[in-house]
């Protein structure tokens, strides 16, 4: 009114007498952060811990069926007998003959060179890809707990048995080849041996108990909570043997996931999956790298060089062997339970975007606490970088670029699933398309002998992908479940 006092303005109103955001989240009290005016410098003003006054949104799981599973023993042994067939396959591509010629023809006996192929090599081959299969069921036994002398007579039987065959082919190998040829037959452990034997960030950190692993039939003791203790160091031999020892036993058991509610647990936890991850997929990529060595290029390297063979079509088939056994490995190594614990832990972690300087310059803006659980859209800096919440629940490390990845990978619960459709579903169109368009009978056999076995896989993915996206896709709220 005229000549009546003046009410503060509406700029001076929406400035002071409104909350802001930052008042809103905690300042210097809860996080140790305060109010920035325009000049960077902070006002020092105190306010609740951010968990006092705006709560994150609580994480809730969804239940998943328990799918069936290949028990180890059986997935070993159809492994197995996918891989003869496709050595059996290859050994057609090479030694293939013209059969249907007049018989006064000297290549029309058989529909193979058999006088040409080198059945101590295919002998080795055999024993090399049959090694899982007799430690897998050289596990399955001693855990049935017997105790009998005839029990334990008989395993050692078949480690002998199955030594002796590899003794004899490489005895055997070595008086008919060349030294240049006999090294092919070794290297794919030359190559394990540097990968695998000297990085050791997995076992570096021991597991915490929490993690769900367990170890001798118990859970890891509380000394082996402290993630930042380091093991002690360990010669070559050590790290060796602990090499091949997990690269025969499977990591059948699956960790559990708790809900931590403190930011360092969930961390720790994270750190724990992420190692257990790395080790499952390293085991996946040598393995099936292994196998299409041993079954589709190690044959090429023996064949004499009089020897006709079609070089891309055995470069082909060496290809799918190895995608064929990637996912396989990857279906039985990560199983449905596996990824959702991922899922699960990755929705507790959440993800950092970092933005560029001077955006978001009046809006209110935190120091990174490690002690908070930060909620979504919440700008905080960290390490001179602004960032802010991507997901509705961060206790991630901004600057960390494996916590993104760990996010990116498994925020999405199918995402790793589809991967392996999309990878199997190709190969198996592919090898349609070529049996359609084959012409020689050799291609035509060996397409419908490898796409039988890749139809089983195909089918387990898509049974599992249709089953878990109804799972994910049903309403959380009507489990009737609390939020963790």
């Amino acid at each position: 009114m005229p000549g009546g006092r003046r009410g503060p303005s509406r700029q001076h109103l929406s400035r002071s007498s409104l909350p802001s955001l930052q008042t809103l989240v905690g300042g210097t009290c809860g996080n140790g952060t305060g109010l920035r005016n325009r000049n960077g410098s902070a006002l020092g003003l105190s306010a609740p811990p951010i968990t006092a006054l705006i709560t994150p949104e609580p994480v809730r799981h969804c239940r998943i069926p328990d799918l069936p599973l290949d028990g180890s023993l059986l997935f070993e042994f159809l492994f197995f007998i996918y891989l003869l067939v496709a050595l059996f396959v290859q050994y057609i591509n090479i030694y293939k003959t013209v059969w249907w010629y007049p018989y006064n023809h000297p290549a029309s006996c058989t529909s193979l060179n058999f006088h040409l192929i080198d059945y101590h090599l295919a002998a080795f081959i055999t024993v090399m890809l049959a090694r899982r299969l007799v430690w897998a069921l050289i596990s399955e036994a001693s855990q049935v707990g017997t105790t009998s002398i005839v029990h334990y007579t008989a395993l050692v039987a078949v480690c002998l048995v199955h030594l002796t065959l590899c003794g004899w082919t490489l005895v055997n190998l070595f008086r008919n080849h060349s030294v240049l040829n006999l090294l092919f037959l070794g290297y794919p452990f030359g190559v394990y041996v540097p990968l695998c034997c000297f990085h050791q960030d997995s076992r570096a950190q021991p597991l915490p108990a929490y993690c769900g692993y367990m170890v001798q039939d118990q859970l890891v003791e509380d000394g082996a909570t402290d993630v930042g203790s380091l093991v002690k160091s360990k010669d070559f031999l050590s790290l060796l043997r602990e090499s091949l020892k997990e690269q025969f036993n499977n990591p059948t058991s699956i960790p559990t996931h708790s809900c931590p509610l403190s930011p360092d647990l969930i961390r720790n936890e994270v750190e724990c999956l992420k190692a257990d991850f790395n080790r499952r997929i390293k085991e996946v990529l040598f393995n099936s790298l292994f196998s299409a060595y041993y079954v589709a290029f190690l044959p090429l390297c023996f064949v004499k060089s009089t020897q006709y063979y079609d070089m891309r079509w055995s470069c082909e088939h060496l290809i799918m062997v190895w995608i064929n056994a990637f996912v396989m490995l990857t279906t039985q190594l990560l199983p449905p339970k596996y990824c959702d614990l991922l899922h699960k832990s990755a929705a507790h972690l959440g993800k950092w975007q970092k933005l560029e300087h001077g955006s978001y310059s009046n809006a209110p803006q935190h120091i990174w606490s490690e002690n908070t659980i930060w909620p979504q859209g919440v700008l905080v800096r960290h390490s001179r970088c602004l960032y802010k919440a991507v997901g509705p629940y961060n206790v991630a490390v901004p600057s960390d670029v494996s916590h993104a990845r760990f996010y990116f990978l498994f925020h999405q619960p199918l995402r790793l699933l589809n991967l392996l459709i999309l990878m199997e579903g190709s190969l198996v169109f592919y090898q349609l398309y070529s049996l359609l368009r084959s012409e020689k009978w050799n291609h035509t056999l060996s397409m419908a002998l490898i796409l039988f076995c890749n139809y089983y896989v195909l089918f387990k993915l898509l049974r599992d992908r249709i089953v878990l996206g109804r799972a994910y896709s049903y309403p959380i709220n009507s489990y009737g479940l609390k939020a963790h």
